[in-house]
């Protein structure tokens, strides 16, 4: 809807808050998903690779060379540039979707070999990867969510892995996380857990141990402190 698209990204906070859009989480997101694209399109995920044999023949027709794909990224702010720049350097065709283009989206799906979400957690962004989104993406898909777990429907998301109406998904966050790095998945859509398409993290895509480092010289070099 309109609103919902208005709603993508906010611009601005409550008056006297400056809302600050920081640059180094994304380029540490950023590796995150192109290491998973790679080991996904390299087989390491695949059930045969834990089974103590030696997979050739199963995986020698699932790994496929990244350069020619396409990722589509809806969440084009910080995170979203930095994952695309990243992508587009293993010759990854690039569609980035924000705030101005998202009416466009519908026709990017049907040709996305991977879709990327990396959407904050505002009102219109409920449930964004629903049924209907889920539907129009072409069975070699893979989604991933390194954005907040409020975007994707969880049930609908399990409907399609487990059907496999799409290839797989990367969930770096849930709709519900404990207070820890642990996911509850007692709170979440029965099931994602022991899909082998399903690789989940706990909401680690932007761990480092020069986080806080990194986050106080921006917000210094910013203006902020």
């Amino acid at each position: 809807t309109p609103a919902a698209v208005q709603e993508l990204v906010p611009t601005e906070g409550p008056a006297g808050v400056r809302i600050h859009f920081g640059h180094f989480q994304g380029q540490i997101m950023a590796e995150s998903v192109v290491a998973f694209v790679l080991a996904w399109a390299r087989g390491f995920f695949f059930p045969e690779r834990a089974q103590g044999a030696w997979p050739r023949t199963a995986l020698s027709g699932r790994c496929y060379e990244v350069a020619g794909t396409k990722a589509v990224i809806v969440g084009y702010g910080n995170v979203g540039r930095a994952v695309g720049e990243k992508l587009r350097a293993l010759g990854v065709e690039v569609a980035g979707f924000g705030r101005r283009n998202i009416a466009k989206l519908p026709q990017a799906l049907p040709s996305a070999d991977w879709l990327i979400l990396a959407l904050p957690s505002t009102t219109g962004t409920d449930d964004f990867l629903n049924a209907a989104r889920l539907g129009k993406l072409p069975r070699r898909c893979v989604v991933v969510n390194v954005g907040r777990g409020n975007a994707v429907d969880e049930r609908a998301l399990y409907a399609a892995l487990k059907a496999r109406r799409i290839a797989g998904a990367y969930l770096d966050v849930r709709k519900h996380e404990s207070s820890g790095v642990v996911l509850d998945f007692g709170r979440n859509a029965k099931g994602l857990e022991s899909l082998d398409n399903c690789i989940l993290m706990p909401h680690a895509s932007a761990f480092s141990p020069q986080y806080f480092c990194r986050c106080f010289e921006e917000l210094k070099n910013d203006g902020c402190l």
